[in-house]
């Protein structure tokens, strides 16, 4: 139960952090670059904590927070 509770509360950071690095990607912010890095770090995490439940919407999760992982590492390397 924890533990999924523990999941939940991060699937909401990462949602969060994944909408603010979206805005300020499109404003051309001046620190974009170190957001989509703390971005990619948080959906790390994320991926991490759903990928230890078996469940499919759990493993997709975890596929699409991987995703952007990677998405925001890019991002960040410009």
């Amino acid at each position: 139960m924890i533990a999924r509770k523990n999941c939940i509360k991060i699937l909401v950071e990462c949602g969060k952090m994944c909408s603010m690095s979206a805005a300020i990607m499109s404003m051309s912010g001046e620190f974009a670059k170190q957001h989509c890095g703390l971005c990619a770090d948080i959906c790390n995490s994320c991926a991490q904590e759903c990928a230890v439940f078996k469940d499919d919407h759990c493993q997709k999760c975890a596929e699409q927070c991987r995703t952007c992982e990677k998405e925001c590492r890019n991002m960040a390397a410009r």
